[in-house]
């Protein structure tokens, strides 16, 4: 089995912030940015989101529009992506606005310390769980088994920071594309683009080398590849 081709999409403030403080605001970027992403989501076979992002945002991380159906078949993708929602916990809101489109199937990732309680409840809302670790989801499992079962060979992955963070220290991230907004949102607890535990030495940073760069209406979209070690 191999892995999957993982790209990482996100925009952040001038100073790093995803979003503010109190989770309450973050969608900050243009409409260009936003098309950006569904460009980007018009290439790969799944998107991923963690189960606060679905939570909290009004995303069903579908193609969007026709025109971007079409580029995918164009590509000779399937008209619908694949979605994968990332719950370690295993909570998640039902009414998500995810769960209120059935285009196309729905993967959440989960661990074997989820109850047994809300794996039942994960099941009736999405056409398959997959458990993969004890007490937080092994990704290198995950994305084999996409690769494998799903056929998954491009995966987009959209946040949150704990998501992003997880997959930085699994060395599974191939390229990063990243929108800087002419915003300063602060706060010490405001989610940047890679949370969780991070590094603490050096030498385990993640190392980004840049392979572009496009100014448009303020912003900055940068795209990274990454020194990816494979497992």
């Amino acid at each position: 089995m191999s892995f999957p081709f993982v790209l990482l999409n996100m925009a952040m403030s001038a100073d790093g912030k995803i979003a503010t403080a109190n989770r309450a605001v973050s969608s900050f970027s243009s409409s260009r940015d936003f098309e950006h992403l569904l460009e980007l989501r018009a290439t790969a076979d799944a998107v991923l989101a963690g189960a606060r992002t679905v939570d909290r945002e009004e995303v069903n991380l579908g193609p969007g529009p026709a025109r971007f159906r079409r580029l995918r078949l164009k590509k000779g993708l399937a008209e619908y992506n694949l979605r994968i929602v990332a719950s370690g916990s295993g909570s998640l809101n039902p009414r998500a606005e995810i769960f209120r489109h059935r285009f196309s199937p729905i993967v959440i990732l989960a661990c074997e310390s989820t109850p047994e309680r809300k794996l039942k409840q994960l099941r009736a809302i999405a056409d398959e769980v997959k458990i993969c670790g004890q007490n937080e989801i092994d990704f290198n499992r995950a994305f084999r088994w996409l690769r494998d079962q799903w056929n998954v060979k491009r995966l987009l992955c959209e946040g949150g920071g704990e998501l992003n963070g997880a997959l930085f220290r699994a060395s599974l991230v191939d390229e990063l594309h990243l929108t800087v907004c002419p915003k300063i949102l602060g706060g010490r607890d405001a989610p940047t683009i890679a949370d969780g535990s991070g590094v603490l030495k050096l030498v385990d940073a993640a190392r980004l080398r840049l392979k572009s760069l496009k100014r448009e209406n303020g912003e900055l979209f940068l795209v990274f590849g990454t020194s990816r070690r494979r497992r």
